[in-house]
């Protein structure tokens, strides 16, 4: 007799640790997912975290679409429940876009792609941006033009800085790229 109470006991006790952990766990879950995505453009998501550690400068190679524009910077975006991106293309035949060529260390800058701009040399580093005084991956242009690189996958990345001067005026700061080629 005593040892069916025991079990009875002891299953009741393991039992409300499973559920109790598995409660933990899925609101977790909740809590991380939240925090990695902000809002989707076009179904392609926001990223809402800073790369950690240097980013390989071979992850920029190739043409990126800009399809989204928040007006502020990344800590605004950051804080903001409910950012609201928006970005209409002036371009009548294509997109804007910014190609990459990272073997030869430069970019063309935002163009419609009917378009053709000049190249530009730069430098991709990982330190201490002179912008904006924190540790991160960053590029720097013309002697002393700066943007943040904020994260970059195979599909997509996010920049900050004067990335589309046009836009500028208007506050625009941060922008998410989708990959083409």
């Amino acid at each position: 007799m005593k040892k069916v109470i025991f079990l009875a006991s002891a299953v009741l006790v393991l039992n409300s640790c499973v559920v109790s952990t598995a409660a933990k766990v899925v609101k977790g879950a909740v809590n991380v997912s939240y925090k990695a995505v902000k809002g989707t453009v076009n179904g392609i998501s926001w990223a809402v975290s800073k790369a950690k550690g240097k980013i390989d400068e071979d992850r920029l190679d190739g043409t990126w679409k800009v399809v989204g524009v928040y007006k502020g910077s990344f800590e605004d975006f950051s804080k903001d429940q409910n950012p609201e991106s928006s970005f209409t293309s002036e371009c009548t035949d294509g997109f804007d876009q910014i190609i990459f060529k990272a073997k030869k260390s430069k970019f063309q800058p935002v163009h419609c792609s009917s378009e053709k701009e000049d190249w530009v040399k730069y430098s991709m580093e990982f330190g201490k941006n002179p912008v904006t005084k924190e540790k991160e991956n960053y590029i720097e242009y013309n002697s002393n033009n700066y943007i943040s690189v904020i994260d970059v996958n195979n599909k997509t990345m996010v920049l900050e800085g004067n990335l589309m001067p046009k836009l500028a005026f208007t506050g625009a700061k941060l922008y998410l790229l989708e990959k083409v080629k």
